[in-house]
């Protein structure tokens, strides 16, 4: 037999396995190959993967950086290699990273003697930015380095959490010798002998999941922690405090020791410099802010602020720019400044790439690394009829099939059509281990659906290729050792193990995924409206799950301190835990039935899993035992309002829990999510049965399903629509000073809004409250939190109300005649005054049957005094940031958020009747977004509840990153000359703002517009609670 040529050193993985040439792709170049070597002596160098395994690449002198970087690239078949780089210790002992634009010769002084490490070097805030299984891979890795290095810090549990996912995705599931045998033969954080039972716990708890899983886990605790991407660099500041400063995606932070002390954010920051030791900050002039105008921070040598100001340059224009800066032209005779720049792609320009262009991607699939594989090659005896299931004799007869159709690994090295390589060989011996009776019995049976289409490409691929199949397959049986075939193929011809970055272990690497196998498979996508419908259910069943989550936090949180009654700690521990605990069995059944619909397991072919209403029945009868729980909702708020009067600390404590980012939307409303969320259930199953004829198989279950929740909400309902009055005028307490019996019996919320008082000043805007009794009218106030100020009060008992546009010969003007006083306001427009006036005559009305009752408020100051206004325009985090819409990082103040200042900036009104509807229309789910001046679509997670659309970067965020209040916005469909050629886009605009949202299907589209219109067109016509169901607190 022939031997095959030798290879060279610095040959593309891809090459290497007998994949196609063409699969080496350049991350900084949209071409196919790398760029081409420049001429010139060449030179070895070294680098190191994040494996630890070592890779020569030849390159010439003259090369630069780039060039030697999408080599390396390109032989791990990395697409989205933008967010590495390749890092050295210069000739001052200081670790710096390869830039991409000079020559290599420039930069390694004796690049023989040099070895580069392949790490990253742009963290991305959440991991799901990362659109390829291998780039997860990586930095699941680099987390493994940090932890195990000492520079990722954390605490003993996080750790410990750590460790478990990282020792499940080597060995697998967790088996009490092999993992404590494990973790004493190998150290993965420092001091780990005291942690090992508890990382066995957690281990433990791992079971059944597979080394991506693991990955996932892995990032998504690092990602978390404070030091996560955190590279330090030793600083002090004008008084000679030890400090080190580091650099993220948000901006500059500081830290003391492994404590960040300090940040400032990209938005804040002016300009970054340095001057000999000295690394300066500039700082864009801010009114509310203590610092100076510039920041100074001594470092140890000049070469030290180069460094980090390089670093920060880089990480400023990856995360914040839309592309890649364009070279400044050289100056003529005199330079000044450094002339560094960004050289590459930005993050935008890397997920929109890897999103939309038409490159052929390599598989990967994740494999455990370190479990050591007995496979047997000849074929197993078949079992015996009364040992093995039925089913299973099915897949012995399928492992012999595969045995004996199967070309034997290896045997025919010099046959090029065979393409045998390590990932064929893998391919062949992982199906071989996969359709064991011994594995059948311990794993679901959906795995192996999952896998069957891929057997079928293998077999067709190995059937395709091999002209002596029929002559190989007739002496199946007579095949090579397995033992010495796997020793022939996994040896790299230097004699080092090869590393796994370079294998795409499941799939043969000749065979790619072609753009006709994508579009096959957008076209088996499900695209019937029930699917559609089924997952509203979990998109908005995932954010009902944070909410709970933040009210356990609430618990956690305040039920520690000594100011919290024992009573209120019993009865929000006992209502919300448990609903807590069943929702997430609900969501898991749920995502798991969404992932057999869309075939993610193949288990659509039959078409069985194509329903929700099995699951919701089975769920919502699980929940009738919880509807005490539900019942308590009333009892916690009632609960907590008495607590909070009574104690000043606990009032506090809600306070300060109120103003975290988690809690995007007042406390009350999340206790009384529980009960909304039954008519979400309830709406859903409606929109189902609809949809359904009589005979379909889902929509007997559907039908029972919603019988089931319809007769739970209706027990529910009356204590309903007295609590959420309830919770609207404790809301409206906290935005209200000069008030201080707001909250008490028979008192009903029906609208607030603005309108213009007219005085002897003239028109000024004011803020009127209506209630069924009483009409309130105040100012903002110039307080830190922007409350409104009380200037006086009109009794709806005996007063009339007539039109007086002419009279006054103001606009929408109309008169309330009071029996003491009378008020004349005019409204922004016609329809405004509409609504105002007939719930203001509808209140009056109410008011004659109360025998007079008119509750007296206690106000500190009732004289109509002018009251300076806010010269702010607008209140929402959106418009805030149009001059950059590079970001989601700046979140509005809480406060600024809330319904009464949105009414106040947007000139407009809502009544109680729109947020009983706009709770009824919550909705989240995953939308494309895009600014009126900006070209790519940038995915988001968005929430739309409590009359505002909240904006996050996956699903998995516990808070948004920032908000956009919808009163006063219009919702309309993009017109052509608009230029958005694409389906299911609707346009939202206020003013000068405007943005584009664009959803998955004509479906989603449908409810996102019904949504926001019910918030943008709020409703005209009154619905005043009968005086006869008015309630006592």
């Amino acid at each position: 037999m022939a031997e095959p040529d030798p290879e060279p050193m610095a040959s593309g993985a891809a090459q290497r396995l007998g994949a196609p040439e063409t699969l080496g792709i350049s991350t900084l170049d949209p071409g196919h190959k790398p760029p081409a070597m420049p001429p010139g002596r060449h030179v070895t160098i070294r680098v190191r993967m994040l494996d630890d395994t070592e890779e020569l690449f030849d390159i010439s002198q003259k090369a630069s950086g780039k060039v030697l970087f999408d080599l390396v690239c390109s032989h791990m078949n990395l697409i989205e290699g933008d967010y590495f780089g390749l890092e050295f210790q210069n000739h001052q002992k200081m670790m710096v990273w390869l830039d991409h634009i000079k020559p290599i010769i420039k930069q390694l002084r004796r690049p023989k003697h040099t070895i580069l490490r392949f790490a990253v070097k742009f963290f991305p805030p959440d991991h799901a930015q990362l659109l390829e299984e291998l780039t997860r891979y990586l930095f699941a890795l680099q987390i493994k380095q940090d932890v195990s290095c000492g520079r990722l810090t954390c605490n003993d549990t996080s750790a410990a959490l750590m460790v478990s996912h990282i020792i499940q995705s080597e060995i697998g599931d967790f088996e009490e010798s092999q993992c404590r045998s494990h973790l004493l033969n190998n150290n993965y954080i420092p001091d780990q002998m005291p942690l090992i039972d508890k990382i066995m716990e957690f281990h433990s708890k791992n079971i059944g999941q597979t080394p991506a899983e693991s990955d996932h886990q892995l990032l998504e605790v690092a990602r978390r922690l404070e030091m996560y991407g955190i590279r330090l660099h030793p600083a002090k500041d004008r008084e000679g405090t030890r400090l080190s400063l580091a650099v993220a995606h948000t901006g500059v932070l500081v830290f003391q020791g492994h404590t960040k002390i300090n940040a400032f954010n990209w938005s804040k920051v002016r300009k970054l410099s340095f001057k000999r030791k000295r690394f300066l900050i500039k700082l864009r002039p801010d009114l509310n802010s203590s610092y100076q105008d510039t920041l100074e921070f001594l470092m140890g040598s000049r070469d030290c602020c180069k460094v980090f100001w390089k670093i920060c340059v880089e990480y400023h224009a990856f995360f914040r720019l839309f592309e890649e800066p364009k070279p400044k032209p050289k100056p003529v005779i005199f330079t000044r400044g450094s002339s560094f720049r960004f050289s590459g792609r930005t993050q935008k320009q890397v997920i929109d790439y890897v999103r939309e262009s038409e490159f052929k991607k390599i598989p990967f699939e994740r494999k455990h690394s370190r479990v050591q594989h007995n496979i047997r090659l000849s074929p197993l005896p078949s079992p015996r009829p009364h040992e093995v299931p039925t089913e299973v004799s099915f897949f012995v007869h399928l492992q012999q099939t595969i045995i004996s159709i199967s070309p034997a690994p290896c045997s025919h090295l010099h046959n090029k059509s065979l393409n045998c390589t390590l990932s064929s060989f893998l391919t062949y011996s992982y199906f071989i281990e996969l359709f064991s009776p011994k594995t059948f019995l311990t794993k679901n049976h959906h795995v192996f659906l999952k896998h069957f289409n891929i057997l079928l490409f293998y077999l067709i691929s190995v059937v395709s290729n091999s002209p002596h199949l029929s002559a190989s397959s007739g002496h199946s049986h007579g095949m090579v050792n397995g033992q010495k075939s796997l020793e022939l193929c996994s040896h790299s011809p230097n004699g080092r193990q090869p590393s796994p970055l370079t294998s795409p272990l499941l799939n043969d690497a000749g065979s790619v995924r072609t753009d006709d196998e994508d579009e096959v498979r957008r076209k088996r996508f499900p695209t019937d409206r029930a699917y559609f419908i089924a997952k509203e259910l979990l998109t908005t069943e995932r954010t009902y799950l944070k909410d709970l989550e933040v009210m356990t936090s609430f618990q956690s949180a305040v039920g520690q301190d000594e100011a919290t009654p024992e009573s209120l700690k019993k009865t929000v521990l006992s209502t919300f835990e448990p609903l807590h605990k069943f929702h997430t069995g609900f969501l898991r059944e749920v995502e798991q039935r969404l992932a057999l619909w869309e075939g993610r397991s193949n288990a659509h072919i039959k078409g069985d899993y194509q329903r929700i209403g099995d699951v919701m029945l089975k769920n919502l009868q699980g929940l009738k035992p919880l509807t005490a729980n539900l019942h308590k909702q009333t009892e916690v708020m009632l609960e907590l309002e008495k607590a909070c009067r009574a104690s000043r600390r606990l009032e506090g404590l809600c306070r300060d829990f109120e103003l975290q980012k988690v809690c995007y939307v007042p406390l009350n409303v999340f206790i009384l999510r529980p009960l909304h969320r039954l008519s979400h259930y309830k709406q859903i199953l409606e929109r189902l049965c609809k949809h359904y004829p009589a005979t379909h198989v889902d929509f007997r279950d559907c039908r029972a399903a919603l019988a089931d929740v319809s007769e739970v909400a209706e027990q529910l309902q009356g204590s309903l629509s007295k609590m959420e009055n309830f919770q609207k005028l404790l809301e409206l307490k906290k935005d209200l000073i000069g008030v201080e019996n707001l909250v008490v019996p028979g008192r009903e919320f029906i609208r607030l809004g603005c309108l213009s008082k007219l005085s002897g000043k003239g028109l000024q805007q004011r803020m009127f409250f209506l209630f069924n009794d009483v009409i309130l009218y105040t100012s903002r106030g110039m307080t830190a939190t922007n409350q409104f100020k009380m200037h006086g009060q009109l009794p709806l008992h005996g007063m009339t109300i007539r039109e007086s546009e002419d009279e006054w010969g103001v606009p929408h003007a109309f008169t309330l005649v009071g029996q003491q006083q009378s008020v004349v306001v005019a409204a922004s427009s016609l329809t405004e005054k509409e609504k105002w006036m007939e719930d203001i005559q509808a209140a009056i009305e109410m008011a004659k049957t109360s025998n007079g009752h008119s509750s007296e408020l206690l106000t500190s100051n009732l004289t109509d005094n002018k009251c300076p206004e806010d010269s702010s325009a607008e209140a929402e985090s959106e418009d805030d940031i149009t001059a950059s819409h590079t970001s989601l990082e700046r979140p509005s103040p809480h406060r600024g958020n809330t319904m009464v200042h949105v009414c106040w900036h947007r000139n407009t009104s809502v009544s109680m009747v729109d947020f009983s509807i706009a709770v009824e229309n919550q909705l989240s789910g995953n939308l494309l977004r895009k600014f009126k001046n900006s070209n790519g679509w940038q995915k988001l997670w968005v929430v739309f509840t409590n009359f505002s659309l909240f904006f996050y970067k996956s699903h998995q965020d516990d808070y948004p990153l920032a908000s956009l209040p919808l009163l006063g916005y219009s919702v309309t469909i993009p017109s052509e000359s608009e230029n958005i050629h694409k389906d299911y886009v609707f346009k939202l605009h206020f003013k000068s703002h405007v943005y584009y949202f664009r959803s998955e299907s004509e479906y989603t589209f449908e409810r996102w517009m019904e949504v926001i219109r019910s918030a943008t067109v709020p409703s005209s016509g009154a619905c005043v609670l009968n005086n006869k169901e008015s309630h006592a607190h």
